[in-house]
């Protein structure tokens, strides 16, 4: 397994995206020496009189009690275990990853106050993938995502789960298993693991990623559609985008003109078109293609830099030796960002399913059999199709009601306000399979009108995008079993098949990225 060697402070989303993709991470050797330092303040704080929060205290509404050194060790194993209070099913696994090389990056920067040794525990766990079961329900985004790091925390000192050789094992026989010892937690060392947004963010970066591959796939088959319904590519032209100006709207305009460059179905009604306007769905297209990409854009640049973040509570002032109670914890940037997000997902799906409503409707389709289907009446087509796009769209839409907006007071009005973090990047992954099944069906339907345009061919780029669907779903002739076709499309748009079918035939890559 490679393994990338991280900066804190300049982790980059690329680095972010290939952990998540299941490359290790460690510490630059440099940071060690800062590490060291703030683990070294703490230990004096801890056997110092005065109290420290989190150090020689209780936590939360208990800060005024005051926990005397040789207790510190069992206060912070009490942390981790009564904090353990998760439910729900398992966290995926490269989510997990994330949130764990997330802990590093953040304990890396030197100002939260543990030893090196918790570090270098989280860098074997990942690196021989020792992934702590997790549950994903119990995180309200603020004093960190403390149910959910206590959990990765447990398998650390040898409790909880781990998913090790595809079972569940207790996290002793998991370190075992992988060669390690659990460890023993010092002064402030659980603190440090539990406050902070590691869970949320991971599941936000989780959430992006999907997301911007699922905007490479929808332009794909928004192309398809324009060039199934006959519509005109006039409106994709750069002088249009540049007129407005948004960097998202013209790298959609661009990459909507070359996927369809060279199309005959586009030169065959060149002349003679009665239309003089196509629908929005067709026509808005870098509109709103492109107001997600500078949403997705904008939503990276926040996530990045709360994946360099120190986000634990109190931090360590190295310079001034000063330990200092803030609040990095609350994770509402994380949750406005993970509501944009599921903005973006939303609006990508609603767009998506009004393209499939246009082609299977003959009053709309130009020209095409109702429901796309040779021989309707007998046949019903993609009829149902459409209506399950509909009603997938929906539920994206009531999902992509903000949750930063819902605060809920905790710990005895300690944390009397929170963000919602957690349910708001947890909810992407739903959005996004939902969305997924929105565009394959599209695929499916964009696919088949284009074929019914026969003698008229449709772009070498596009061309290329109908032939690895066609590898899996054959064109529909008959009606016949609908659900596996439906779900093969959806496994080629999540699998990023579209994007890479239409690169290839262009000999190019033309999708906008991220960052």
């Amino acid at each position: 397994m490679s393994t990338i060697v991280a900066t804190p402070g300049r982790v980059s989303l690329d680095d972010l995206t290939r952990v998540y993709a299941g490359v290790a991470l460690t510490l630059d050797p440099s940071y060690w020496r800062r590490v060291d330092a703030a683990a070294a303040i703490v230990a004096k704080a801890a056997q110092g009189g005065e109290p420290v929060y989190g150090i020689n205290t209780g936590f939360g509404k208990l800060a005024s009690k005051r926990i005397p050194p040789d207790q510190t060790a069992q206060l912070q194993r009490n942390l981790i275990l009564s904090h353990c209070c998760g439910v729900g099913p398992a966290t995926p696994e490269p989510v997990v990853r994330l949130m764990m090389a997330l802990k590093i990056i953040s304990l890396g920067r030197g100002a939260s106050g543990v030893r090196r040794e918790i570090i270098e525990q989280l860098q074997a766990m990942l690196a021989r993938d020792v992934l702590p079961f997790v549950p994903q329900q119990g995180s309200v985004g603020a004093s960190g995502d403390l149910a959910p790091l206590a959990h990765m925390t447990a398998v650390m000192i040898g409790e909880g789960q781990a998913f090790v050789d595809g079972r569940f094992v207790s996290g002793c026989e998991a370190l075992a298993h992988a060669g390690l010892a659990p460890v023993t937690l010092g002064p402030k060392e659980g603190l440090a693991l539990i406050n902070g947004t590691q869970f949320s963010t991971a599941y936000a970066l989780a959430g992006l990623l999907r997301a911007h591959d699922l905007l490479n796939a929808a332009l794909v088959t928004g192309a398809l559609s324009v060039d199934a319904a006959m519509a005109s590519t006039a409106p994709f032209r750069p002088e249009i985008q540049a007129l407005r100006g948004h960097p998202g709207q013209i790298a959609a305009g661009r990459v909507l003109t070359e996927l369809l460059d060279g199309s005959a179905i586009r030169l065959s009604h060149l002349e003679g078109d009665e239309r003089v306007q196509d629908p929005y769905c067709l026509r808005c297209q870098p509109q709103v293609a492109g107001a997600v990409l500078d949403l997705l854009t904008q939503a990276a640049r926040t996530l990045v830099t709360e994946a360099n973040a120190v986000t634990d509570n109190p931090l360590v002032l190295v310079e001034t030796g000063e330990i200092i109670s803030g609040g990095n914890f609350h994770a509402e940037p994380v949750a406005f960002a993970a509501d944009q997000i599921a903005l973006a997902l939303s609006e990508l799906g609603a767009i998506s399913e009004r393209r499939i409503a246009t082609l299977v409707d003959p009053a709309l389709n130009f020209g095409l059999p109702p429901f796309l289907t040779p021989e309707p009446g007998l046949n019903s087509g993609f009829m149902i199709a459409e209506v399950t796009a509909a009603a997938l769209f929906a539920e994206n839409k009531q999902r992509a009601l903000p949750c930063s907006i819902d605060s809920t007071p905790t710990s005895a009005n300690q944390e009397d306000h929170v963000s919602m973090a957690a349910h708001a990047a947890r909810r992407l992954h739903d959005m996004a399979d939902n969305l997924a099944h929105i565009i394959g069906i599209e695929l499916l339907v964009a696919a088949q009108g284009i074929e019914l345009r026969v003698p008229h061919g449709t772009s070498a780029a596009l061309s290329a995008v109908i032939g690895a669907l066609r590898v899996h779903v054959p064109a529909l002739e008959n009606d016949r079993y609908m659900a596996d076709d439906l779900a093969k499309a959806a496994a080629l748009v999540s699998g990023g098949v579209l994007a890479t079918a239409a690169s290839s035939a262009l000999g190019r890559d033309p999708f906008p990225k991220l960052g």
